[in-house]
């Protein structure tokens, strides 16, 4: 997961709101956004070369999802996946901040992140880089591979385009997803400099990822109302294919 806006009680009808982009290389083998056989509770997209996800939910109202920290020499590490935190979490019934406790021992061990966690009560952000966990404040909040909040030009164009559609008497998931889909690259000048390179800040730049390689893979919006009704809606575009998937629960 590379780009994700969320807005925490911050909307008349939803207590949350996330809508999300997952950038990966096309040629990673994905399963779509199912309930998991081995763990029938989970339900989510699935990364199936090391058994995690970036984002997921679960029938009792447990949330997860993850963004990598961008940073140069974590490119060729060899550490455990970074999905199995976000499965970890879901697999578990421990309240989000001891979950967060047990990780800090071992989060040397792994290559840069940022963890959102929700137990069903608190709502949490924690990245390995900062060694630091935020509780999530009421408003609109956006993460990429740096910090929460951090301003890179597709966080700000997000969180500008979210609150906008939250603004709104009503909105439809067709809204979020439009959010999502753009593909503008902001100018050079605006570009954050994480050691990549200029030409990669360019190819990394936009919300909605395209290249020959690597890019956005799926899109994935997930609201939360104050009744507890739960909708998440998984939409695709692995080889040239666009598919909705969606799945409604009652916390």
């Amino acid at each position: 997961m590379c780009t994700l806006l969320l807005a925490y009680r911050a909307h008349p009808e939803y207590r949350l709101v996330i809508a999300a982009n997952r950038d990966e290389y096309y040629r990673r083998p994905t399963a779509p956004a199912q309930f998991w056989e081995d763990a029938p509770h989970i339900y989510g997209g699935r990364d199936l070369v090391h058994g995690g996800t970036w984002l997921g939910v679960t029938t009792s109202g447990r949330i997860a999802a993850l963004t990598n920290y961008r940073d140069p020499s974590d490119m060729h590490r060899h550490g455990p996946s970074r999905g199995r935190l976000v499965s970890g979490f879901l697999e578990e019934d421990a309240a989000a901040e001891a979950y967060v406790a047990c990780l800090r021992a071992s989060s040397v061990a792994y290559g840069g992140y940022n963890l959102l966690l929700c137990d069903g009560e608190d709502l949490l952000c924690y990245s390995n880089k900062s060694d630091q966990t935020m509780r999530i404040e009421p408003g609109i909040h956006g993460l990429s591979n740096h910090l929460l909040d951090t301003p890179w030009p597709k966080v700000r164009c997000g969180k500008d385009g979210l609150a906008r559609i939250l603004a709104g008497k009503s909105f439809v998931p067709e809204d979020l997803f439009a959010l999502l889909a753009d593909g503008t690259h902001p100018p050079d000048e605006d570009l954050p400099d994480t050691g990549v390179g200029l030409d990669l800040e360019r190819l990394l730049s936009p919300v909605f990822i395209k290249s020959a390689e690597y890019g956005t893979r799926c899109s994935t919006v997930l609201l939360v109302d104050h009744e507890g009704k739960a909708t998440f809606i998984e939409r695709s575009f692995d080889g040239g294919v666009v598919q909705d998937r969606q799945a409604e629960f009652n916390w």
